[in-house]
């Protein structure tokens, strides 16, 4: 096995004599007959981390065909979400409802995790067309009023979903 960075705490090396682990500078040795029961107590280390995970579906919509939501260990990611009227299936004529709209789906799920809108950390908006930006950002202020959190806004050609102008996926954390 090879190291990809001399600073991980990963095997960097195996022969026949000894297994080699760095850890920063220092360099760790184990004899062959210590080689089966560190390899064991590293794959159980990694069974044990990964079934500790609890993951959870959030989801407020049934007729949904992918989870809105997902929250593992604190950290909830919320699929992109539009603005269609969810009691008349129709998009909003203003953009600023469309906007207004996948905002407040997007709380919906947020709520049901026992979030808000101040436990997001991360924002990703992609709009049809980059003129409708500071439309966008005038009701987005509205949702995030302080410690906003990171965002990337990206125009695409097109969305899912006939009409949609915005699409916003978010990572939350509490």
């Amino acid at each position: 096995m090879r190291c990809l960075s001399p600073r991980a705490s990963t095997i960097v090396s195996s022969d026949h004599r000894n297994l080699s682990l760095l850890v920063g500078r220092p360099k760790l040795s184990f004899s062959k007959s210590m080689k089966l029961p560190f390899t064991l107590a590293l794959a159980l280390l990694g069974l044990s981390v990964s079934s500790n995970a609890e993951k959870r579906v959030i989801q407020p919509r049934e007729n949904s065909p992918f989870s809105q939501g997902i929250l593992v260990d604190g950290t909830l990611y919320v699929a992109g979400q539009q603005g269609r009227d969810l009691k008349t299936g129709k998009m909003p004529e203003k953009f600023e409802d469309e906007v207004k709209n996948t905002l407040e789906h997007i709380g919906q799920i947020l709520h049901d995790a026992n979030m808000d809108y101040s436990d997001v950390v991360s924002v990703q908006v992609f709009l049809t067309d980059l003129s409708l930006y500071r439309q966008m950002n005038a009701v987005y202020v509205t949702y995030f009023k302080t410690n906003r959190p990171v965002r990337a806004t990206l125009g695409v050609a097109s969305l899912v979903g006939e009409g949609s102008h915005i699409e916003i996926m978010v990572q939350a954390h509490h």
